[in-house]
């Protein structure tokens, strides 16, 4: 099939001159869709001599990982889905040790080296701890990708620094590499590496192109005559072709489902009967329906005509559903199941019986503090489980979030959501950089930087602000304010109002969650939701009322008793 990645692997693994072979290696080559969404896992481990139960943790290193890392979420980054994995693949191996009579010496517990290359588009991820290798052969020359975690005590004795199961804690090094048609990437043991040079390695591959496992077997042969004691195990693998730029499967869809019709009430649509058009802006039309099947009322959103020829929209619009199938939360819209052949390029999601953010703030524009906290609250369960799949919204604002006729609050419209682990799959649309609306967007957006979860944080902290005071903190000069020096000369108006009953504590947790400068910001979005409802020692005495204010009587019996000890000391002078 054109525009996927493929590749060739040769590998070969022998005990050489040990009673044992405690390497152990492996390659998953998933099919489609997974194979896109998340490439080609290649590892290697190798245990240690001074170990009789080494070779159980290469095995389970390696198994576990090729097993476990095609099950983390499709919406995580290589990076968090390898580590994640070999963290916990270090805590049970650990656990092992200390489980065992081995306990007390770690250098004869459940520990070994890990080497792994995942391929992923056009980018190859490198992971690794301990001193088995990962080379790049491109344009004759052979280049180490990985650094030896090893400590030489002289310069014929050394002992690993860095092991899987070595330490209840463990630094996994991580770097990735662009990845090109033809380049071979190598992993290899110590005992590889120590007995063969570049050259004879380089001529063995060009030698075997069509035959890697050759390669390798000739590899570990020419290691083990040069006198290797250790076990030999070497990968060869071959990227053959990469994806086109322009071939993710998103992208693919655009010529595959025409555009539907404008639609028309009692209309009938794809097994759907129109009941009328909700919403319609430059962007899409929203439209509430009926799904003749099942009868159920549903909300079909289809492209807006003037943005047809735009495939960074379409692409955008595509991806709601694809998000909202992923995420599951009760503060997040939730996507109907496709139970019928799609004719048309749109969406459908549940019918939320309610009103916007916008609306309810319309028509409710003093609420009480408890009620704003109470919506605030639900908003953060369904932002939080955005952020726990490496997921940013990007957009969000008070026309973006629903609540129904139970009080229950969604949020709506994942058009402009940032998704880590799709980065990394490369297309031919180009994103704006700006997605969100200007009023909530946070200010490190203007300055062209990517977002984080504290971005996320200040939009919500604008829509805080915004239900307890009707006004935004900074008005229309955020998004004015594109220089870093701009944006220190922000002012952010309090919140506080004479004729509202709010806490000053709140208003200066609302100051923090909308610094311009996301670094000054809460570290997590869970931090500002507990300071909008239990007051920081830190803001109460930061917003402590003078003396005057305080108690008046006080304050002018202190003025009398110091003006009189001056009048007296002057007098006695």
């Amino acid at each position: 099939m054109p525009n996927q990645l493929k590749i060739s692997v040769g590998q070969h693994s022998d005990k050489g001159r040990k009673q044992i072979n405690q390497d152990f290696y492996g390659v998953s080559i998933p099919k489609e869709p997974i194979l896109t969404a998340k490439g080609v896992a290649i590892a290697l481990a190798d245990g240690i001599s001074s170990s009789d139960v080494s070779d159980i943790a290469s095995k389970a290193a390696v198994t576990g990982f090729l097993e476990d890392y095609f099950c983390t979420s499709e919406t995580w980054s290589v990076k968090k889905s390898a580590e994640r994995v070999l963290l916990a693949t270090n805590s049970w191996l650990y656990s092992q040790t200390q489980q065992s009579h081995h306990r007390f010496n770690k250098d004869k517990g459940y520990v070994c080296t890990f080497s792994s290359v995942i391929i992923k588009s056009t980018t190859a991820h490198i992971l690794h701890v301990g001193d088995s290798r990962v080379y790049r052969l491109r344009n004759g020359t052979l280049k180490q990708l990985t650094e030896d975690h090893r400590v030489w005590v002289s310069s014929d004795k050394s002992y690993l620094s860095r092991a899987l199961g070595m330490n209840q804690q463990m630094d996994i090094d991580y770097h990735s590499v662009t990845a090109e048609e033809g380049d071979i990437f190598l992993l290899a043991t110590d005992g590889i590496y120590e007995f063969t040079d570049s050259k004879f390695i380089i001529d063995k591959i060009n030698h075997h192109k069509t035959n890697l496992d050759q390669a390798a077997q000739d590899i570990v042969s020419e290691a083990h005559q040069q006198g290797s004691d250790d076990n030999l195990t070497v990968q060869i693998i071959k990227v053959d072709s990469l994806p086109s730029q322009s071939a993710t499967e998103i992208y693919q869809q655009l010529n595959e489902l025409p555009f539907p019709p404008i639609l028309e009430a009692r209309s009938n649509f794809d097994g759907y009967k129109i009941i009328r058009e909700v919403h319609a802006t430059s962007r899409s039309h929203i439209y509430l329906a009926v799904d003749n099947e099942t009868e159920h009322q549903v909300i079909i959103k289809t492209p807006s005509v003037d943005l047809r020829d735009d495939p960074a929209y379409i692409e955008r619009l595509l991806m709601e559903e694809w998000i909202a199938r992923r995420i599951k939360n009760a503060h997040v819209l939730k996507p109907c199941t496709q139970i019928r052949k799609r004719n048309y390029l749109y969406i459908v999601t549940e019918f939320i019986d309610g009103k916007t953010l916008s609306q309810w703030m319309i028509d409710n524009p003093k609420p009480d503090i408890e009620t704003v906290r109470g919506i605030v609250e639900q908003i953060s369960k369904g932002l939080l489980a955005f952020h726990r799949m490496e997921m940013l919204h990007q957009d969000l604002r008070p026309a973006n979030i629903m609540i129904d006729n139970t009080g229950t609050v969604k949020i709506i419209d994942f058009g402009s959501t940032h998704v880590a682990g799709l980065q990394e799959i490369t297309t031919s649309t180009k994103r704006n950089d700006i997605l969100g609306t200007a009023q909530y967007t946070a200010p490190e957006y203007f300055l062209g930087e990517s977002g984080t979860h504290h971005s996320d944080m200040f939009s919500l902290a604008v829509i805080t602000y915004q239900m307890l005071s009707g006004r935004l903190p900074y008005g229309t000069n955020v998004a004015k304010s594109r220089t870093k020096a701009a944006q220190r000369k922000l002012y952010y108006h309090s919140v506080l109002d004479d004729e509202r009953e709010i806490p000053a504590w709140i208003d200066e947790t609302l100051r923090k969650a909308l610094n311009p400068n996301p670094y000054k910001r809460y570290d997590e979005l869970s931090e500002f939701i507990y300071d909008l409802r239990h007051p920081n020692k830190q803001f109460i005495n930061k917003t402590r009322p003078p003396l005057m204010e305080r108690n008046p009587l006080l304050f002018w019996k202190s003025i009398s008793f110091i003006l009189s000890g001056i009048i007296v000391f002057l007098l006695f002078k």
